[in-house]
């Protein structure tokens, strides 16, 4: 399956707040595989990506966490200046519009995967598709 489960949290911006999340997550044994924070002066929404989404889900909203899970897509690119850019002309060239998008590398060090989200999931994945830009599977990512 292509399309990546992620668990989207509400937060304060408060001291304690991300370490508590991440502490919940970490006492329960789900393990994170790429997260995104982006804040104001007040909140912040956290982006994660873990191996197991629905458990993920689960503990936190027992904890009294509000979850959102949504959807993103994992796309494979060269860890190289103008990897990132070659993958943004495509979306460009196709007037793909992102919603947010965030990456890391992992243990292909020539390799970093890119989590890109937009309102027309299925738009995406076919121009990626056409363009041969590798699409890494969702269980792929959760054992990374």
């Amino acid at each position: 399956m292509e399309k990546i489960k992620q668990l989207s949290i509400f937060l304060t911006n408060q001291k304690g707040k991300l370490y508590n999340v991440l502490n919940i997550l970490a006492e329960n044994n789900i393990n994170i595989r790429a997260l995104s924070l982006t804040d104001t002066s007040e909140f912040g929404i956290l982006r994660l990506i873990v191996d197991d989404p629905d458990k993920g889900q689960e503990i936190l909203e027992k904890n009294n966490y509000t979850i959102k899970i949504s959807s993103a897509i994992g796309v494979e690119l060269n860890d190289v200046p103008g990897g990132l850019s070659s993958v943004l002309k495509v979306l460009n060239d196709n007037n793909i519009n992102l919603d947010y998008l965030y990456a890391f590398t992992h243990e292909n060090s020539d390799k970093a995967i890119l989590f890109l989200s937009t309102h027309d999931l299925d738009l995406l994945i076919n121009v990626l598709k056409d363009k041969s830009i590798k699409i890494v599977p969702s269980e792929e990512i959760y054992s990374l």
